[in-house]
Formats: C-alpha cells, sequence, structure tokens
C-alpha cells in the first residue's frame, strides 16, 4: 500500500506540530516502529523549524510526504528567495544547488555541539538517509529532501 500526505501550510510556530501529528498518525497506522517514527518526526521538525525561520518570501510552505510499506520519503518545500539569480548556473552537485553562494549557506562548517542554532541539517543527516537540499528551478526557495527506511 501507499500512502501520499500533501499539505499546504501557513509559515507559522504552530504548523509544525500539525505537520507531524499527520505524518505520525500514518505512520502509526502501517506499523512502523515508534522509534523510526521518532526519527522521522525529528527531521521533520527540523525540516519545517528551517521553513518557518528562514524562508524569505511566501507566507505558505508545502509538505509532501509518501509511505510505500518500506519506506518514508519526505519532502519540505518552501518559497523563499535565492541569494543571487546571476551565479553560474553550472550544476554544483548532489544537492542540487545551482547558486554557490546559497549552497555555501546549507554546506557551512558543522555548528558546536553546545550551539544553540544551526544543527538542524546535521541532525537530520543523523536520524535519516538520502537527506538532499534542492533549489526549486523556474521559482525561488529551496526542496528539502529526505528518507527514512523503516527498517531502521
Amino acid at each position: 500500500m501507499e500512502v501520499v500526505l500533501e499539505m499546504t501550510l501557513p509559515r507559522n510556530a504552530e504548523s509544525a506540530p500539525l505537520v507531524r501529528h499527520t505524518l505520525d498518525a500514518s505512520l502509526r497506522g502501517l506499523g512502523v516502529p515508534p522509534e523510526v517514527r521518532a526519527d522521522i518526526a525529528l527531521a521533520l521538525g527540523e525540516a519545517c523549524a528551517n521553513v518557518i525561520q528562514h524562508a524569505t518570501a511566501g507566507k505558505d510552505y508545502e509538505v509532501r510526504a509518501r509511505m510505500d510499506g518500506t519506506k518514508c520519503v519526505v519532502e519540505v518545500i518552501d518559497g523563499g528567495a535565492v541569494v543571487s539569480t546571476a551565479a553560474s548556473t553550472a550544476d554544483t552537485g548532489d544537492t542540487g544547488w545551482r547558486d554557490g553562494a546559497t549552497r555555501a549557506v546549507w554546506d557551512a562548517p558543522p555548528a558546536p555541539p553546545s550551539a544553540e542554532h544551526g544543527r538542524g541539517l546535521q541532525l537530520m543527516r543523523a536520524c535519516t538517509e538520502e537527506v538532499r537540499i534542492l533549489d526549486r528551478v523556474q521559482r525561488n526557495g529551496a526542496i528539502v529532501h529526505f528518507e527514512k527506511s523503516f527498517a531502521g
């Protein structure tokens, strides 16, 4: 069985718990183990917090999740602005960024363990697989993509 969730949410703090609970209920209904659900909830919360705090354009963001019985694939899509549209359009690697200045923000050195901010991407990478940050071709903003196997 495949389950697909698509939500358009306002960029405010109240939206993150709503989408986390909605996705968790679907995962629970599919019999996904609690530790796997917790990893997905943590990564989703971090991706949503990033959009809520840092996107510069648009009042809404989207969350898309697909569960196919073996894994969950999540994309959090914002409408924020790309730093520079005059930069090179050559593909810069697996993150999908075409703008070097913007990519540098995502590829910055890890935040120290005592830091209060800047650890979201590290957390997502630690608890999920296939974390990618992609730009939105033809539109401003970014797509945070991650996957998590139900096997743990």
